[in-house]
């Protein structure tokens, strides 16, 4: 005799492949949107990073009547910098000596026009 009340409790097969294949089509837009996301962020960060230096170059510059500074006369945790410290996000290197007549600064391949 054939029991009627047995239940099925759990996913079939291709109900679980159709999730996998939903979660790598989710996966495969979101992953390159995130990469575009954390490159733009990083961008930012290393422009703030030189209109930080390029300001901390023009004070110096000012106070000490001088026309070229190196960044280590302008980073550090010693009362007399001004500022604290430059965080690199992608092991860029950003430029020492800084001039006066500089009208353009670069840390690898990110500009800005002073």
């Amino acid at each position: 005799m054939h029991n009627r009340n047995t239940s099925k409790k759990g996913f079939t097969l291709v109900e679980i492949m159709i999730v996998v294949v939903i979660i790598g089509l989710l996966a495969a837009m979101a992953i390159p949107a995130f990469q575009k996301v954390r490159k733009t962020s990083q961008d930012k960060t290393i422009l703030n990073n030189l209109r930080q230096l390029s300001a901390a170059a023009q004070q110096y510059f000012l106070e000490k009547g001088v026309t070229s500074v190196t960044s280590a006369n302008l980073v550090g945790t010693d009362t007399d910098k001004y500022i604290k410290s430059i965080n690199t996000v992608r092991g860029e290197a950003y430029p020492s000596p800084l001039n006066a007549t500089d009208t353009r600064i670069t840390a690898d391949t990110v500009n800005y026009d002073l």
